[in-house]
């Protein structure tokens, strides 16, 4: 089994399926597509069928899209709680994934992931407000029935797919609760995410258009080392 990925530092849908995989000790490898550089484009055209990353190969099935490789492999491992066993937690778990690929646009817009930086007070957090706002309700809620320290007490493919929501409040220091901190804490304290991140602030390449001070025009283009 092999997972396509985009680059560590910057690409929040190859981390979500990468967690899962590690962290249930899943046998699998990955190969980064870069992100960035001449042609990659095509590069990624040619490798993926939507022409985006992540992308799960197991023999001569290839799947894409992260929530449905996530399935994939719950319903591969069903002896893995890559869900909650619970049927009605696992329905609650299921729909916060489901939220968090459809929305919190701003956040991501605004607060690109970016692993390797330190960028505090360079999002406006009135430009985010709102997302801010629902995720502290969702997770607040989450962690007060399940006592955490992850959305359902153990972790699941929802801490999954909210770490990189969590990679970005530490980047931008963005203005949580004891709550939500301690949730970010608790996502950084994974040993699989240790060893995403690990690997994430070795790479050398660097993706302007998620690059904070590109974005709001601080710096130039093609520019940063």
């Amino acid at each position: 089994m092999k997972l396509l990925i985009g680059n560590r530092n910057y690409s929040t849908w190859s981390l979500r399926p990468w967690l899962v995989l590690k962290h249930f000790d899943i046998p699998f490898e990955d190969e980064v597509l870069q992100l960035s550089g001449d042609g990659w484009r095509e590069v990624l055209a040619q490798r993926s069928p939507s022409g985006k990353v992540p992308v799960l190969i197991d023999g001569d099935l290839v799947v894409v899209e992260t929530i449905a490789i996530i399935e994939y492999l719950a319903d591969l491992y069903p002896d893995k709680p890559i869900w909650p066993a619970d049927i009605k937690h696992r329905a609650l778990a299921r729909a916060a994934g489901a939220e968090m690929h459809s929305a919190f646009l701003s956040l991501r817009s605004h607060a690109p992931m970016n692993l390797r930086a330190s960028h505090p007070g360079k999002v406006s957090v009135d430009s985010i407000a709102k997302d801010l706002h629902r995720i502290e309700t969702l997770w607040g809620d989450l962690l007060a029935k399940s006592g955490g320290p992850f959305l359902f007490g153990e972790f699941t493919a929802a801490d999954a797919m909210f770490a990189p929501v969590a990679t970005r409040i530490r980047t931008y220091q963005l203005p949580v609760s004891d709550v939500a901190s301690e949730y970010v804490e608790a996502i950084y304290g994974l040993p699989a995410f240790q060893d995403w991140l690990t690997l994430a602030l070795r790479e050398p390449w660097i993706v302007d258009d998620d690059e904070i001070d590109v974005i709001q025009g601080r710096v130039k283009p093609g520019t940063l080392a």
